[in-house]
């Protein structure tokens, strides 16, 4: 059974369409892929999320996390009644990456009727771990 609800054939494309004109559309961030159980993006590595060291910076990191998690956690509820918003977000960057994009796969660990958390892996192009956060969202009445 999927984790999202009243998911279409045209997800990804209805997804992409709601972060037109957003923080994400503004650094590239493009959703990839949708599974039973995870939602995945992609980030650009260049002049917007870079840091002077030439390497994507945390805060980056932290955008593409929150981005995919959110998107992942509004996909869970219905809508109509409630809306999931970002409560905490934690981050360990483990390995730089200074070209190519970031790739983010968000995956539930917790879906209550509260709160939501999610653990987001951010790897290179290689698959090498990049990144991983934990974000937690609070789930309140429309």
């Amino acid at each position: 059974m999927s984790t999202f609800l009243n998911v279409s054939e045209n997800a990804l494309e209805e997804i992409n369409r709601r972060c037109e004109n957003t923080l994400s559309q503004w650094i590239g961030i493009v959703f990839t892929e949708i599974g039973d159980d995870f939602l995945c993006a992609k980030m650009p590595v260049d002049h917007r999320t870079i840091q002077p060291l030439g390497v994507v910076n945390g805060g980056a990191y932290c955008t593409l996390a929150e981005t995919t998690g959110s998107m992942a956690a509004n996909l869970c509820i219905d809508r109509t009644k409630f809306v999931a918003l970002g409560l905490d977000i934690n981050a360990n960057h483990v390995r730089p990456v200074g070209s190519g994009f970031v790739h983010a796969c968000a995956k539930p660990l917790h879906l209550g009727k509260r709160t939501q958390v999610w653990e987001i892996k951010m790897t290179d192009d290689h698959g090498n771990l990049c990144s991983i956060s934990r974000l937690t969202m609070a789930v309140v009445p429309v």
